[in-house]
């Protein structure tokens, strides 16, 4: 049985860290700070680091990296078409890889950075996904590098994984991105509830993670942009028809980025 914890980093990063209590053995998801995972290891005794996984190239996702690797020669896995420090292994859309015997399949997920990945494991019980900056718990990533077609694609990629999946995102932006969704569907109930829901747990020091697939389809606007309440927001906004999911999602991204 494998346990997943949040360790958080700078303001609001969470660096994801997977444990196999049987072997002693854990893995890291997108350290950009070495020093929480090292803390860890110190609070117990026994236990190694041996795995890091890397979602895309920035910062506050492999600041990390090159010291646990050096301290703790862990493998350091991470998307092909970027620059990862220290990696091991690089890994392209289709490929999978054991990490303390769990099977993950690499979905390119390009966007947020043109090389970004993620990591899925298909299970009968608890899927898992970790997604870095791409999805986000009612939000998705900024457009850095990729293009609107690009990111659509990708959220629409992981949109269609099983909704049981539990979606382990960086960063705790949901309050925020919830505001936005309300904005954006102010007659959606399942927003307006998962507001008032995430409200009450940051406010007792609670996090917001993991999230579902399922629920981020009944809340999430970036993967509702064939919604007919989505697309007519969008349209006012844009003060024109937007043609396709494509652009309803495009003036969305860019309704945020003001927001």
């Amino acid at each position: 049985m494998i346990q997943i914890d949040a360790l958080p980093a700078f303001s609001d990063n969470y660096l994801w860290l997977l444990q196999d209590d049987e072997t002693r053995r854990c893995a890291v998801v997108d350290p950009g700070d070495a020093a929480p995972v090292l803390a860890w290891l110190d609070a117990h005794p026994g236990w190694q680091l041996s795995d890091i996984l890397v979602t895309h190239h920035h910062a506050d996702h492999i600041g990390g990296v090159a010291r646990l690797k050096a301290a703790c020669s862990a493998r350091v896995i991470g998307p092909a078409r970027e620059n990862i420090p220290a990696r091991d292994q690089a890994l392209s859309d289709g490929d999978h890889v054991k990490v303390l015997g769990l099977d993950f399949q690499v979905l390119e997920v390009p966007g947020h950075t043109l090389g970004h990945i993620a990591y899925f494991h298909a299970d009968a019980t608890t899927p898992l996904l970790f997604c870095g900056d791409t999805l986000f718990a009612a939000g998705c990533g900024r457009l850095f590098e990729g293009s609107p077609e690009q990111m659509h694609h990708s959220l629409s990629r992981l949109a269609a994984l099983p909704g049981e999946t539990q979606v382990y995102c960086t960063h705790e932006y949901t309050l925020s991105n919830l505001r936005f969704a309300k904005a954006v569907e102010p007659g959606n109930e399942a927003t307006a509830k998962r507001f008032t829901d995430v409200q009450r747990l940051r406010e007792t020091g609670g996090i917001s993670l993991p999230s579902s697939i399922a629920l981020e389809r009944a809340t999430n606007p970036f993967l509702r942009a064939t919604e007919t309440s989505v697309k007519q927001m969008a349209d006012k906004r844009a003060g024109k028809k937007n043609r396709t999911p494509t652009e309803v999602f495009a003036t969305l991204r860019a309704w945020k980025d003001q927001f």
